[in-house]
């Protein structure tokens, strides 16, 4: 587990966190790879015998204060007596008690033995399921990309996993390969939706049919991927024209993806009109007398489409996004215009998406959207799918630059912890009051979300908020407490088969519980120095993202801008340069932060937010469907990635082999003053290696294989949740715009209508005189 907070000494009241205007909150990874609580350790101390506080039920750690016959909760103060038998009330047995010797701590709740190759009927309940949901209304190319993905998941999944396969176009078909050959049975999808239209696939194919062991029949599920077809064409115009009115329903063919999706649903036991999850219906009630502590309570379903849904319950207009009025805008008018476009397709055309959503997020439903297509898809309609339910997007703009087999690959074969439960406890002076991220809040309890599906990438972010004005008091420092529950199916290596593939697993249910204790600032620089300017931009990039869905685009511009001025403003009252008042006309500025390292970074970081997906406006060439991909991402990237896909990080090289500086900032000035020939430029989603047009024409190009710069580009790619896009480019003879356009400082960016010109130093320009400004009128 790993925590980030945005200040590495808490604030030691509210008056002083206001004066000092950073955010006060933290990021967490909560499955994240850590030596201290190894995925493959066989051997666990067993949860139940962690004690825990009988006030705030916080678990037993080396910060709280232990007696003879009981102990005082580091969080919360209250003091409970050890049960009987206890193994705490011995000092000697104390000193090795992991709990107590280490702020993290893996521990097992229960734990049950898989055989890959056991019939699926026999036990569905304690298996991970994945469920490949493929659009048939698509060209032969993409039908052909989807295969490569499906290839590669089942290479990606554990043999003891169960795999169904199901297509949709007007109907939906679904796949039995438990047989000597595979089967595929068609069912028309109702166009009305209304519940006496109600698909009953179990009737068609039982769900255990559709579901097999991997392990057993993946040739046959091979071969059922193999027969995948595009639907005829006049099934696809049929669906594709432009449809409108009363007339709408009675067309056939088409992409319902939405009545597939309901079908499904009912398929797998989700309960109908969820408004609040609560993690009731699902798939796996199989495991209801087994108790939910002993099953894989999580079903994956892998949407792939291929474009905007148009036919049946669902059906989304494409006309919503109209491309003829990307032109830019040119007086104060046409600018309002441009924000309300913009907003408007931020926002859901229908609730349709959302409800699904719910359902699934309620049955256990993991929905992974899986988009490869140019044109408009109305993302921001179908972004519920994924982001309520623990899932995630995949946004391909080009089939032929395509990375989907490989995302896919990545995605299924991380280690995975599902149908968790995260639980965040603080000391009584401080509670965390907002929480961002792809997980929902449990409706009974505080503080408790509930995390379907998520991978040691994956990070949710919260908001502090003091309790009193006193602020922290003794004898206790700043205390939080993060406890994840989860499930994970890890391999017995020791039980393999001829081709060395494990014939065996392990279901665990563990708890990770980190306890961290923070020390106190006192003083605004000592605040200041603190400062972790990644996790600032992970929680500045959660508020602002929420504030433009719930005000505006322009307004999450403005707050941004607002809350550098700000900030600014107080960093040079409490240095010393400046002062509230008149005397700030004349006061030296210091916008860039020179007196304090740990800020410096955040001017070029909120110029580059700016400038970035999140709040670019239509005309600015952000397309919509870009933007709300960009949300998704983002939301759950670590700090460290987040910031990298924010401001990309340059660095040069004088031969392939030599490493000349690590970074630059990004900016044509940078390039020159260099001086080096060889450039390295990340923005997480891109890998780009440029020759500037006066490079050496001895030097190799592209790289050799076992050049230093190439393994850099090797360990980089390796590292990524999805596979960055990798470009070679040599000045002088290739485009350089893909480079070029990655040089933000010298790109314009606008805010609230006004762009202030000259790029970064423009943006610097402005916000002396908007700190000026607010100080005088202080």
């Amino acid at each position: 587990m790993s925590l980030q907070f945005c200040l590495n000494k808490f604030p030691k009241n509210s008056d002083l966190k206001d004066e000092c205007g950073l955010p006060f909150g933290c990021v967490v990874r909560p499955f994240c790879k850590t030596n201290r609580a190894p995925l493959d350790a066989t051997e666990l101390p067993q949860a139940e015998n962690v004690c825990r506080c009988t006030e705030c039920y916080a678990y037993a750690n080396g910060y709280a204060q232990f007696s003879r016959y009981g102990w005082t909760c580091s969080l919360c103060g209250a003091y409970s007596e050890y049960p009987a038998k206890s193994k705490y009330g011995s000092q000697t047995h104390r000193r090795s008690l992991p709990e107590l010797q280490s702020e993290l701590v893996e521990l097992e709740v229960s734990r049950v033995e898989l055989d890959a190759n056991a019939e699926s009927s026999n036990n569905v309940k304690q298996r991970p399921i994945t469920v490949a949901l493929v659009d048939l209304d698509a060209g032969e190319e993409f039908i052909e990309l989807v295969k490569s993905a499906l290839l590669a998941a089942l290479e990606a999944l554990p043999p003891g996993s169960l795999f169904g396969l199901v297509a949709f176009s007007h109907k939906i078909s679904l796949y039995d390969v438990q047989g000597d050959v595979p089967v595929v049975k068609n069912v028309p999808i109702p166009s009305s939706g209304l519940a006496e239209d109600k698909l009953e696939l179990e009737d068609v194919v039982p769900l255990k049919r559709l579901l097999a062991p991997i392990g057993k029949y993946k040739e046959n599920i091979v071969a059922a991927i193999e027969t995948l077809r595009p639907v005829p064409p006049w099934e696809q115009q049929a669906g594709t024209a432009e449809i409108s009115g009363d007339d709408a329903s009675d067309v056939e063919g088409g992409r319902a993806f939405g009545g597939a999706l309901e079908a499904l649903m009912d398929y797998f036991g989700t309960q109908p009109e969820v408004r609040v999850p609560t993690r009731r219906g699902t798939l796996a009630s199989m495991a209801a007398e087994e108790g939910e502590m002993m099953s894989y309570a999580t079903t994956h379903l892998v949407a792939f489409l291929a474009g905007i849904p148009n036919a049946g319950p669902g059906a989304l207009d494409a006309g919503r996004y109209r491309l003829g009025e990307d032109a830019p805008t040119t007086s104060r008018g046409e600018e309002e215009e441009e924000a309300e476009d913009a907003q408007d397709l931020l926002e859901p055309s229908t609730a349709f998406y959302r409800e699904v959503a719910l359902r699934a997020a309620d049955g256990g439903v993991v929905v992974d959207l899986c988009v490869a297509s140019a044109q408009y898809v109305d993302l921001a309609s179908l972004q519920a799918l994924a982001t309520l339910s623990g899932g995630a997007i995949f946004l391909y703009r080009s089939l032929e630059s395509s990375t989907l087999p490989q995302d896919i690959y990545r995605r299924l074969r991380r280690p995975r912890a599902v149908d968790g439960v995260l639980r965040l406890r603080t000391s009584v002076e401080f509670a965390p009051v907002r929480a961002y991220g792809h997980f929902f809040a449990d409706e009974q309890y505080e503080n408790l979300y509930h995390v379907l599906s998520c991978d040691m990438h994956d990070t949710f972010a919260f908001d502090f908020e003091f309790t009193n004005s006193q602020g922290f008091s003794q004898p206790f420092p700043p205390m939080l407490q993060m406890v994840f529950q989860y499930t994970v199916m890890l391999p017995v290596t020791s039980e393999a088969d001829a081709d060395g593939m494990p014939t065996k697993y392990i279901l665990s249910r563990r708890l990770r519980v980190n306890t961290v204790a923070l020390k106190l600032g006192a003083t605004p620089k000592e605040v200041y120095a603190s400062a972790d300017a990644e996790a600032i931009l992970a929680l500045l990039q959660h508020k602002i993202v929420r504030a433009s869905l719930e005000e505006g685009i322009a307004e999450g511009q403005l707050l941004l801008q607002d809350w550098l001025v700000i900030l600014t403003a107080h960093y040079n009252e409490h240095f010393g340069l400046a002062e509230f008042g008149e005397r700030a006309a004349s006061a030296q500025l210091d916008v860039a932060f020179a007196h304090c390292e740990a800020l410096q970074s955040l001017p070029r970081l909120v110029f580059a937010l700016l400038r970035s997906p999140l709040l670019q406006m239509n005309a600015e060439g952000c397309h919509p469907d870009e933007r709300v991909y960009c949300q998704s991402l983002y939301g759950a990237l670590e700090p460290a990635a987040l910031r990298r896909s924010i401001y990309p990080v340059l660095s040069s090289y004088k031969t392939p082999d030599e490493e000349a500086f690590p970074r630059h900032s990004l900016s044509r000035a940078a390039l020159i003053t260099s001086g080096s020939p060889i450039f390295l430029m990340d923005t997480f989603t891109s890998i780009i290696v440029y020759y500037a047009p006066n490079a050496p024409p001895e030097l190799p190009f592209p790289p050799p294989q076992n050049s230093k710069l190439r393994q850099a580009v090797n360990a980089l790619k390796g590292e990524r949740v999805i596979t960055p896009h990798l470009h070679f480019i040599k000045g002088g003879v290739d485009s350089v715009a893909p480079f070029e356009a990655k040089l933000l400082e010298e790109q314009d960016v606008g805010i609230g209508g006004v762009t202030p010109g000259l790029g970064f130093v423009g943006f610097l320009d402005m916000i002396t005189k908007e700190v000026r400004a607010f100080m005088q009128a202080a």
